[in-house]
């Protein structure tokens, strides 16, 4: 069910061999490039008409009404309000403490160099929908730019024929919950289109966050500019860290949750010890049998994407697993805490028996839109910092600038661009 990579005895980069989504992201963009033009040009006659051909709905109008967004609240089931509830109270909890505050430096006197962080003005946020229902992906937006200040801000996720071509109802009551009541009914790279240009009753935004299919990610890489991104985000992946003292049936369990998610979603295990693997895939075959999604489980363990790592020791599975750069890592080791502080590559770490990932993905109050795709050794997770824009103002009086114009002039002048300190001598009266 699930493939064996051998690297024992093996140095060196081992990306090449690690498992990983065959995942062509240049090709979509071509392929919905014509679909975001005609968004563009045509609006929202574009998107009525987009989304009859990918959602099989018929929209007579883009934007959900508040009356369908209030009335998804009063019909949620209490269990799944509550547990919502709880979900938003610890974002906000953990989302609150990443404010950033201005911070000024008097680098001379009569010259200072302050830092200002000011959100955007307008986000666009994406929840994706078809296998699955994700309204933690509403709070996962939600909560960090409402907490970065962001004045507007927007939902949107994909239609849903069952419910008359509004997104699934579950995704409606928790932007109730989060006050926010601008929802639109639109997915796919069309929705992102939607946001870039703007479109009917919904204006352009500066930026769109969250997570989606291919077409989605190829959207954010084509109109990146002209919208900021978060993240491309890809196919799902959980890699894991463990060792001899690791629960098998932990470790299966936790695979299979995050294979559940799609046939392209990526489970890796990297372990030294060979008896844990055998352990593992034994516990792999009767909760892949016992799932409700067992199909999906099985195609995506199955897949090039999916596999266990054999290596030689930690130290080399901690190389494999900073080489690997996975959306979630788990360490399942003993002394976790110490070898996942060596992490360095990751978009969330949990740590030991009782943190796995689908915690983080509801209630352990961290962020749950990650980077994927290696990208974690460059790039981090949707915060409060993703809405905020650091802006430097300078203010010089004439005498600090008089001190220090002679430097100007000679970084001038050395880079062949003489105005520049004549900008500077025409203050100063120097030459």
């Amino acid at each position: 069910m699930i493939s064996r990579i051998d690297l024992r005895g093996t140095q060196g980069d081992p990306r090449q061999a690690l498992p990983r989504a065959e995942l062509d992201v240049a090709a979509a963009a071509e392929r919905v490039r014509p679909l975001c033009e005609d968004v563009r040009h045509r609006g929202v006659e574009a998107l009525v008409e987009l989304t009859e051909r990918f959602d099989g709905v018929r929209l007579t109008d883009i934007r959900v009404p508040k009356d369908a967004i209030e009335a998804a609240l009063d019909g949620l089931d209490p269990a799944v309000r509550a547990a919502l509830e709880e979900s938003i109270r610890r974002a906000r909890a953990v989302h609150r403490d990443q404010r950033r505050t201005d911070h000024s430096t008097r680098v001379v006197p009569g010259g200072t160099v302050t830092e200002k962080w000011i959100p955007v003005d307008r986000v666009g946020l994406y929840v994706p929908g078809g296998r699955a229902v994700y309204p933690s992906s509403v709070v996962m937006n939600v909560v960090p730019a409402q907490e970065a200040g962001v004045r507007s801000l927007a939902v949107t996720s994909p239609p849903q024929s069952a419910f008359g071509g509004l997104p699934h109802p579950t995704i409606l009551a928790a932007c109730a919950l989060l006050g926010v009541d601008e929802v639109y009914a639109v997915g796919g790279a069309q929705a992102v289109a939607m946001f870039a240009y703007g479109a009917g009753p919904c204006e352009r935004a500066d930026m769109v966050t969250g997570p989606g299919n291919i077409w989605v990610a190829a959207a954010k890489r084509l109109l990146k500019g002209v919208i900021g991104i978060d993240a491309e985000a890809g196919p799902t992946e959980i890699a894991i860290l463990a060792d001899a003292t690791a629960n098998p049936d932990y470790v299966a369990a936790d695979l299979v949750s995050q294979a559940e998610h799609d046939v392209v979603a990526a489970s890796v295990l990297v372990t030294p010890d060979e008896a844990l693997a055998e352990a593992v895939t034994d516990r792999l075959a009767a909760r892949v049998a016992a799932t409700k999604h067992g199909d999906r489980v099985r195609e995506a363990l199955s897949g090039p994407q999916s596999g266990i790592v054999l290596v030689d020791d930690l130290d080399h599975g901690l190389a494999v697993v900073n080489a690997y750069a996975a959306e979630h890592l788990e360490v399942m080791t003993a002394d976790a805490a110490a070898w996942a502080a060596r992490v360095r590559n990751a978009g969330a770490i949990f740590v030991g028996d009782f943190s796995p990932v689908s915690l983080g993905d509801y209630a352990a109050g961290s962020n749950h839109v990650l980077p994927t795709g290696g990208c974690a050794c460059h790039s981090g997770g949707l915060s409060v910092q993703t809405f905020l824009r650091g802006v430097h103002v300078v203010e010089y009086d004439r005498e600090a600038l008089t001190d220090v114009a002679h430097h100007v002039i000679a970084l001038a002048n050395a880079e062949d661009l003489p105005a520049h300190g004549e900008a500077v001598a025409a203050r100063t009266d120097q030459a």
